[in-house]
C-alpha cells in the first residue's frame, strides 16, 4: 500500500468538548505475564491496567488519567458501541449467506475502537488494519463502504483524505510503518496533529512493528501505537509470542507504554486523548495495549472452538464493554426504556440499510485488474488481459451453446 503524502490539515478539532486527560508517567515494571488467553491479568498487572469503568458498571478513578463526560457524550458512545456491533453482526451474516467472501468481526472490542476513536481530532490521521470498524465509524466513513472489499467489488470503498482514515491494511504489521512515515512527515511539516496506528497482538511479532518502534523513537514522530491485545492471533496465545506484557515493550525503544482496560470505553478515550496530545506537543510516540477479547472468531473461515476453551468466552462475556457502560448509564438516571428502544429501533434501520446496500453493488469490470498497472501500458500486460476476456468470453458462449441444445 502507498502511504499518502500529507494532506492540508482541517482545523483542529476535539473530539470530545468537555473531555480532559492527564499525561501518563512512564509504565512502572509489571511481572510477567501469566497467560495471555487467561480471563484477565492477574493481580500484579491489575495494578497496571487503567481502568474508570469496572465491569459491574461501576465509576472509579485512576491517579494518572481523569475524564469529564456530560450524559450526552456518554450517550452518545453507548450508541457508537450498539450499532458498531449491529452492523458487524450484520456483515458476518451477510457472509455466512455467501454475499461477502470473507469478514474480520470486531466482537468484543468495540470499548476499545470507539473509545480511541473518539479521542481523535478531525486533523489526525488513521492507519488501520482490516478490523476497525468502530474506528471506522468514529472518522465518519460510511459503514456499507467498508464491505466492498469484502465482497470483492472494490479495493478500499472510501477515498482516505477524506475522513484522514487510511484504506484497510491486509498485510499484518505494515500500516504501523506507514503510520510511522506519515508522522515523520507531518513532524516535517509542523503540524499540530498526530498519528495512530492500530494493530493486534499477533502483528506485535512482526518485523515491520518493531521497526516502526525504532524509527519513531529516533526521530520522536508524533505517532500513538494501538495494539489490541484481544488475546488470541488466530490460533495462537498472547502467552506463545511474548515473554512480557506487551506493553512493555515500548521501554526498550525508549517511549512509554501503557496497558488499558479494552473492555472500558472511558479509560480508552482517557488514555488515548493523553497519548495523541502527548504525541502532539513533541514528546514522541506511545504505546498503548488495550486489554481486550476476540468474542468472536478470527475471520469467518476460522472456528475459534477448536483451540479455545467454552469457559474462557464465558468469563469474558461478564466484561462486555457495552454491557458495563449500560449499567452505569442506568445507575445513573442517564438513560431511560425510552432511550434504549429509539437506539434498538435505529440499530434496526442501520441492519436494513446495510442488506440492501450490499445486495446492490454491481459487479466489478472482470477486466479492471489490468488498469494502472503500468503508467504506459505493457505488452505482457496486453497479453494477459487478452487472454483473460477470450477465458471470459468462453462462459458466455458455453451458455449460449446450452440454451441452442
Amino acid at each position: 500500500m502507498t502511504v499518502e503524502g500529507t494532506a492540508e490539515r482541517k482545523t483542529a478539532r476535539g473530539g470530545s468538548k468537555r473531555t480532559t486527560a492527564k499525561k501518563t508517567t512512564p509504565a512502572k515494571k509489571a511481572t510477567q505475564s501469566k497467560a495471555g488467553n487467561s480471563a484477565g491479568p492477574d493481580q500484579a498487572e491489575q495494578d497496571q491496567l487503567v481502568q474508570l469503568l469496572t465491569p459491574e458498571g461501576t465509576r472509579v478513578e485512576h491517579p494518572d488519567y481523569a475524564i469529564d463526560l456530560s450524559p450526552e457524550e456518554l450517550r452518545g458512545l453507548y450508541r457508537d458501541m450498539v450499532l458498531t456491533r449491529r452492523f458487524d453482526a450484520e456483515a458476518t451474516t451477510l457472509q455466512r449467506q455467501g454475499e461477502l467472501g470473507l469478514w474480520a468481526s470486531l466482537l468484543g472490542q468495540e470499548a476499545a475502537q470507539i473509545g480511541s476513536g473518539r479521542a481523535l481530532r478531525d486533523d489526525d490521521y488513521v492507519f488501520p488494519t482490516y478490523r476497525e470498524h468502530g474506528v471506522a465509524w468514529c472518522r465518519g466513513v460510511d459503514p456499507t463502504n467498508l464491505l466492498g472489499m469484502f465482497r470483492g467489488v472494490n479495493h478500499g470503498g472510501w477515498d482516505p483524505n477524506s475522513n484522514n482514515f487510511h484504506l484497510y491494511t491486509i498485510v499484518i504489521g505494515s500500516q504501523t510503518l506507514h503510520a510511522t512515515g506519515y508522522a515523520m512527515g507531518v513532524q516535517k511539516d509542523g503540524a499540530d496533529s498526530a498519528v495512530i496506528a492500530y494493530f493486534g497482538d499477533g502483528a506485535s511479532s512482526q518485523g515491520d512493528v518493531a521497526e516502526s518502534f525504532t524509527f519513531s523513537a529516533v526521530y520522536n514522530a508524533p505517532v500513538v501505537f494501538f495494539c489490541q491485545n484481544n488475546q488470541w492471533a488466530i490460533s495462537e496465545p498472547t502467552e506463545k509470542q511474548t515473554r512480557v506484557p506487551l506493553y512493555q515493550r515500548a521501554q526498550g525503544y525508549g517511549f512509554p507504554g501503557v496497558r488499558v482496560d479494552g473492555n472500558d470505553v472511558l479509560a480508552c478515550l482517557a488514555v488515548t486523548k493523553a497519548a495523541l496530545d502527548r504525541a502532539r506537543t513533541g514528546q514522541g510516540p506511545m504505546l498503548i495495549e488495550a486489554f481486550t477479547y476476540r468474542m468472536g472468531a478470527h475471520t469467518t473461515s476460522d472456528d475459534p472452538t477448536r483451540y479455545r476453551p467454552d469457559e474462557e468466552t464465558l468469563a469474558w462475556e461478564a466484561k462486555d464493554p457495552i454491557l458495563r457502560l449500560r449499567k452505569y448509564l442506568e445507575a445513573e438516571g442517564f438513560v431511560d426504556d425510552a432511550y434504549l428502544a429509539a437506539i434498538d429501533e435505529e440499530s434496526d434501520v442501520l441492519g436494513k440499510r446495510v442488506r440492501d446496500v450490499v445486495r446492490a453493488m454491481p459487479d466489478p469490470d472482470h477486466l479492471a485488474i489490468f488498469e494502472n498497472v503500468y503508467a504506459d501500458g505493457h505488452a505482457l500486460v496486453d497479453e494477459e488481459r487478452a487472454q483473460f476476456a477470450a477465458y471470459q468470453a468462453s462462459f458466455a458462449d458455453a451458455d449460449a451453446a446450452a440454451e441452442g441444445n
